[in-house]
């Protein structure tokens, strides 16, 4: 098998790559984050206008063609560069449920619209009780005619706040974790009895709390079967997993830089603080033979250099030669003058045990009887007497 990428796919990635690198700092992501959508609506023009919304889309639909591997490439750079906006929301999740579910002519009339940004999707689907498991369904699809009447609540619908149209999945029959009569929706987000509390995400992302009071759904707007929606559900999930797989080795590949950058910076900080070390034991030793040299030309390199330099200047010019230790430290006992400022020696090691030696800290003092104890001695055994 030929792994290598295409010559358009790879014009792909380094557009895309050239893209972000040049609109998408960490500085300017955090100011996307403060926009009133929470991301950038003129990054999201720039997606649409590199052809990365209408990316999995047929082309007789409007889109562009492409597959499995072009949707990683795309996730994965999204990924390297922390991106905000909801692409993997529109095209991978919603999108996914229009291209698998919905009718050729439905598809005709949105994808075009997706493909220009100009609309989003958002998929809801993860209730309270659900957890992983796609089929525990709680929320309700009743007959109305020839449509449907939604009742229930949705939670951490991504990016569903400022979504246009919501794929909703629903129970049409059945009781809550069957496997079948479960029915997936295409919602207007403007439709009566729909409302969407917002909310930011862990990561920076936004999403929302959605809360379907009798919302009508007309029949055209059912994506595939109305009670074998699973399946439909199933192979979307699976294809957003492998887009947020491809994300998170983007996600890594950006953790990677960062701590290379950290990496460099700490050892050449360590061998500064090695050669201000070195310059320190010089000036010390050189004291007895006249003034010392001119600092050396790394005094100023990084803050943290010169904060050292600092500390090694003082090791010449703050404490006279003849500093003692007993001076410094406040000690008795000891009468050994110290050749070297004590700014610039190693610790001292601590003192000795108690008890005679020399290394202690004087003679051992003799414990004494609590006087509220009295001292008795019992008789000597008849056998000890006999040895006495």
């Amino acid at each position: 098998m030929d792994f290598d990428l295409s010559e358009e796919q790879r014009l792909l990635r380094e557009s895309l790559a050239r893209l972000l690198a040049d609109r998408y700092g960490f500085e300017q992501r955090k100011a996307y984050a403060r926009e009133p959508d929470g991301w950038s609506r003129a990054m999201w023009a720039a997606y649409a206008e590199l052809g990365l919304l209408g990316l999995p889309f047929a082309e007789d639909e409007g889109g562009f063609g492409g597959g499995a591997v072009e949707t990683m490439l795309v996730a994965e750079a999204l990924g390297e560069a922390l991106a905000l906006e909801p692409w993997l929301a529109t095209v991978v999740l919603g999108g996914g449920a229009l291209r698998h579910g919905a009718s050729r002519q439905r598809r005709a009339e949105l994808v075009p619209a997706i493909a220009q940004g100009s609309l989003l999707l958002a998929l809801a689907h993860t209730e309270a009780q659900s957890r992983w498991d796609l089929h525990d369904v709680a929320t309700t699809a009743k007959r109305d005619g020839e449509g449907w009447v939604l009742e229930g609540r949705k939670l951490v619908v991504l990016h569903g706040d400022v979504a246009d149209k919501l794929v909703v999945t629903a129970r049409t029959a059945g009781d809550r974790r069957d496997r079948t009569g479960i029915g997936v929706f295409l919602v207007d987000a403007a439709a009566s009895g729909l409302t969407r509390r917002g909310h930011r995400t862990n990561d920076g992302r936004r999403a929302a709390e959605v809360t379907l009071a009798g919302v009508r759904v007309a029949a055209e707007n059912v994506l595939g079967d109305p009670a074998e929606g699973l399946p439909l559900l199933e192979r979307v999930v699976h294809e957003a997993i492998a887009a947020l797989a491809a994300e998170a080795v983007g996600v890594m590949a950006a953790a990677q830089k960062i701590g290379a950058m950290k990496l460099i910076s700490t050892s050449w900080t360590m061998l500064t603080a090695v050669k201000v070390w070195l310059y320190c034991l010089a000036s010390s030793a050189s004291e007895r033979s006249g003034p010392i040299s001119s600092p050396p030309p790394y005094r100023n390199t990084t803050t943290r250099a010169s904060r050292y330099m600092t500390r090694a200047q003082r090791c010449r010019t703050r404490w006279p030669a003849a500093v003692t230790t007993r001076t410094r430290m406040g000690l008795a006992g000891r009468s050994r003058q110290s050749q070297t400022p004590m700014s610039c020696r190693t610790p001292m090691k601590p003192p000795g045990r108690l008890g005679s030696g020399p290394h202690s800290n004087g003679p051992r003092r003799r414990s004494r009887p609590r006087p509220d104890r009295a001292v008795t001695r019992e008789p000597p055994s008849k056998r000890a007497r006999h040895r006495l």
